[in-house]
């Protein structure tokens, strides 16, 4: 009799375990995506929702559920309904919000992780993890170029805007070694001055102004072509650095480059290196300035993904759809590597993930991007590393 209790009583158990661990098994783990759906920012919230889709098609596992809401892009409406799909449905990972001012309120929900879209590291609530391609990628980036062409004395160029403390805190992150560094103001009407004083450029000139009238006044025989050659010249003297990263975009990049140019800094001469622009085709046009160097994501992959993406939804995709593919995917390899475990130390601990844009760097709530390098010349775009 007793044989027979302790048999039923280990058939129990063992279908009570399977049942519980079939249960635990097919229980969804649910993700929310936090994205303007409506409003002025729509359209970069669908794509992104397309993005994810794309993502989790390639991934092919039903246990994954993607909860999509919208924010408004409105700092309030992303912490309400944040709260309610932890509330509700029991999300403790969240990609989203897009912009860095929509994190604002959500340290009040510290049980759960924010992977936001943004790429700015500063004002940003300790549970909120900026997963977009931050300064901090793009200057460890520059730092490896300066190594490969032995740049020693490197200038950095920063616009006078919000943007300046990023980059400030990145430099100190960072520890790129730098000749110098200024503050410009963005005003067309103020950047030639400024440039012209970074470069030194009035000096330059009057020492040209100066060697002509020597060779004027002196007796050398052949005096009339040195001078024709000269006045062939803009300056005269060297600069005091051999490469600049300008740390602006679109327009004002160009303004600057151009002012450079201007004051007889070609890029011939001195390495013109920009963050990451996004292979910027316009700049395959300005044959002035090239050629031009700077960080990003594998471009390979980039036109690949964009293809794909069109393919499935008969648009083009943008930037943020591609680090949203990427961003599920990275979720997804963590939370299988801790065995379908949602757990804090998933984002504390070390981990490296291969993804479309290229090495995710996982390090206390931290991500950085293992970036390549490329170069403008010859209206192409030249991979380097």
């Amino acid at each position: 009799m007793k044989t027979d209790i302790k048999l039923i009583f280990s058939i129990l158990l063992v279908f009570m375990f399977n049942f519980n661990f079939k249960a635990l098994s097919a229980e969804k783990i649910k993700i929310g995506l936090l994205i303007p759906v409506t409003g002025e920012y729509g359209k970069i919230g669908e794509s992104v929702i397309n993005s994810v889709r794309l993502a989790l098609n390639s991934i092919n596992d039903n246990k994954i559920e993607i909860l999509p809401r919208d924010t408004r892009s409105d700092p309030s409406t992303t912490l309400k309904i944040a709260r309610q799909l932890y509330e509700n449905d029991g999300v403790k990972i969240i990609i989203g919000p897009l912009f860095n001012s929509s994190t604002e309120y959500l340290s009040e929900i510290p049980e759960v992780t924010f992977l936001s879209l943004t790429n700015k590291l500063t004002n940003t609530p300790v549970n909120v993890i900026s997963a977009g391609v931050n300064s901090i990628s793009q200057i460890n980036a520059i730092k490896k170029f300066q190594e490969l062409k032995n740049l020693e004395r490197t200038i950095f160029l920063i616009p006078n805007s919000n943007f300046k403390i990023e980059i400030e805190k990145a430099l100190s992150k960072t520890k790129i070694k730098l000749k110098d560094k200024f503050l410009y103001d963005t005003d067309p009407t103020l950047l030639t001055a400024q440039i012209e004083k970074i470069t030194r450029y009035p000096q330059r000139k009057q020492n040209l102004l100066d060697e002509i009238e020597r060779v004027e006044n002196s007796i050398d025989t052949n005096k009339e072509k040195k001078i024709e050659n000269l006045k062939k010249r803009d300056t005269i003297g060297g600069i005091n650095f051999d490469s600049v990263v300008i740390a602006d975009f679109d327009e004002n990049f160009k303004s600057v480059a151009t002012s450079l140019l201007y004051t007889d800094v070609s890029s011939k001469r001195v390495f013109y290196i920009n963050l990451n622009n996004w292979f910027d085709e316009s700049l395959l046009e300005e044959r002035s300035i090239h050629p031009i160097y700077f960080p990003s994501v594998d471009k390979k992959n980039y036109d690949t993904f964009n293809s794909n993406y069109k393919k499935s939804y008969g648009k083009a995709a943008n930037q943020i759809s591609f680090l949203s593919y990427d961003i599920m995917g990275l979720i997804y390899y963590l939370i299988y590597k801790n065995n379908f475990v949602i757990s804090n130390k998933m984002f504390s601990e070390n981990n490296i993930f291969k993804g479309k844009t290229g090495i995710f760097q996982i390090n206390n709530r931290n991500i950085t991007h293992e970036l390549s390098f490329y170069s403008i010349e010859n209206k192409k775009f030249i991979k380097i590393f």
